[in-house]
């Protein structure tokens, strides 16, 4: 495969549209500004898939202000992908070894998709050949040109690829700085965790209730303000009450709220949570502590969205989002009959099981910094001693995320040294070599074992295992002779 990385010049080109079946010359000095500007942006590699020769070499010339990039084959073009990740391609329909069909060319484009679902492919059809170009665009293709070229008119597509492809990478980004502040108080490094957060931002725009299954101090309430955060209900309130810490006499006039004389000292009409939340999101803590008593109450509630206050007799209408968490298991709970199934399948219309923190490692140490900044703030600086960090890892953590917060907040309020020991958090040292911090050995460990899984995926083919790796030929070799324990067969290096 022929390769050239190009430089950006600064000379700038003319552009122009396609209508219907014919390229039209665009002289409008708006568009042509607009489009200069977009010439002035850094601009990525261009992947054209194009096997005839003398039009590579003209659309080579064509496009050096971008990095053009060659492949004659679907191979050559997959390869070129996985090494370069071009955020464009440009693509002919017409490959070997169906050059005169487009089989070869819509499956190359069916797995560029599937590799890079992002990546804004233009297909490049034959005259008078409409019906094989749509249905690539139905395929997934961003767009489509027939032959013979128009440089101008291909210039200005690529253009508006490129171009849509920046947008769409600052419009991810911008809802990824959202998601961000939505998710604020939740740190997340470990994988289990990220995929939490993840069903969090699903779940958080849909008129769904939400039950969050988890062991105490895990952060529930956290998980709950997250998806009020997250939700069109955002500017409402977020108010929280806990079933298992009120008695069951006072929960029922504290969620429902009570009728002046309903009961003796209840001397003025008072709302409950559900009134106070209206529009907004209520989250019912330890939800499987409530009294059976009131969770027939609550399903009613959950079925017609009115709540009769404590000694009332109107209905009153409301429109609150029931977000509900319990670390009991709540299948035991229903087969106890402690829990009513039917308010079960209410509450749970999605699940959210956070894992406790012994099951996340990836999370401690990520939490436990946080919590040293947080208790240190204003104060001298202080840091985690090696044989901390190893008991730090090592700890079971039975109270979870609270448990470590507050094992930290007192180290810091009784450390004497500006180094805190395992000691000081109360959970003892660890012997042992403890995590590997060393980024070189790290980076080695992930290179072999990457290069000896692609190895073994490809039969011990050298050139198919560098194609998988997105590497040359050249580089595999290089890695291979650094680790010298990976074992293949040299009978099958082509």
């Amino acid at each position: 495969m022929s390769t050239q990385e190009a430089r950006i010049p600064s000379q700038k080109h003319g552009s122009c549209l396609v209508a219907d079946d014919r390229p039209v010359k665009i002289y409008d000095t708006q568009l042509l500004k607009l489009y200069s500007l977009m010439d002035d942006a850094k601009i990525g590699p261009l992947l054209i898939v194009e096997d005839d020769p003398e039009l590579r070499r003209q659309l080579r010339w064509s496009f050096d202000r971008y990095e053009p990039l060659f492949a004659e084959n679907r191979e050559e073009a997959i390869a070129a992908l996985r090494r370069f990740s071009p955020a464009v391609v440009l693509q002919d329909l017409g490959l070997p070894p169906d050059p005169a069909g487009s089989t070869e060319g819509l499956a190359s484009l069916t797995e560029i998709l599937q590799l890079a679902p992002r990546t804004k492919v233009i297909v490049v059809t034959g005259h008078h050949d409409r019906g094989t170009a749509v249905q690539a665009v139905a395929m997934g293709a961003y767009d489509f040109y027939e032959k013979p070229v128009d440089i101008d008119a291909l210039r200005l597509i690529v253009s508006r690829a490129f171009h849509i492809s920046r947008l769409e990478r600052e419009v991810e980004l911008l809802r990824s700085r959202e998601s961000v502040d939505g998710l604020h108080g939740i740190i997340a490094v470990d994988r289990i965790m990220l995929n939490v957060c993840r069903t969090i931002e699903k779940v958080a725009p849909a008129e769904v209730s939400a039950l969050i299954l988890g062991e105490s101090g895990t952060g529930k309430e956290l998980i709950a303000n997250a998806i009020h955060r997250l939700s069109p209900r955002r500017d409402k309130r977020f108010l929280a009450i806990n079933c298992a810490a009120i008695p069951e006499q006072l929960l029922e006039a504290e969620l429902f709220g009570y009728e002046r004389g309903a009961y003796t000292g209840a001397a003025k009409t008072t709302p409950g949570k559900f009134e106070y939340a209206d529009g907004g999101t209520l989250f019912l803590d330890e939800v499987g502590d409530m009294p059976l008593s009131l969770q027939a109450k609550l399903l009613r509630f959950l079925q017609n969205k009115v709540v009769e206050r404590v000694g009332g007799r109107k209905e009153i209408p409301v429109d609150v989002r029931v977000v509900a968490a319990t670390n009991q298991n709540m299948e035991v709970a229903m087969r106890e009959q402690r829990f009513r199934s039917d308010l079960y399948f209410r509450l749970s219309e999605v699940t959210i099981n956070v894992p406790p923190l012994r099951e996340r490692p990836g999370d401690i140490l990520a939490l436990s910094h946080v919590f040293l900044a947080r208790y240190t703030q204003g104060k001298p600086k202080r840091a985690f001693s090696a044989d901390a960090i190893k008991a730090l890892a090592a700890y079971d953590w039975p109270g979870n995320v609270r448990e470590l917060e507050n094992k930290v907040k007192v180290a810091c309020l009784l450390g004497d040294e500006a180094v805190l020991s395992a000691s000081d958090l109360g959970i003892g040292s660890v012997a042992g070599p403890g995590l590997n911090f060393n980024l070189k050995e790290v980076r080695n460990l992930a290179e072999s074992d990457a290069v000896g899984r692609a190895l073994s995926v490809a039969g011990g083919n050298i050139t198919k295992a560098a194609d998988m790796l997105g590497i040359s030929r050249p580089t595999l070799y290089d890695l291979l002779a650094r680790h010298p324990g990976i074992n293949i067969n040299k009978e099958s290096d082509e």
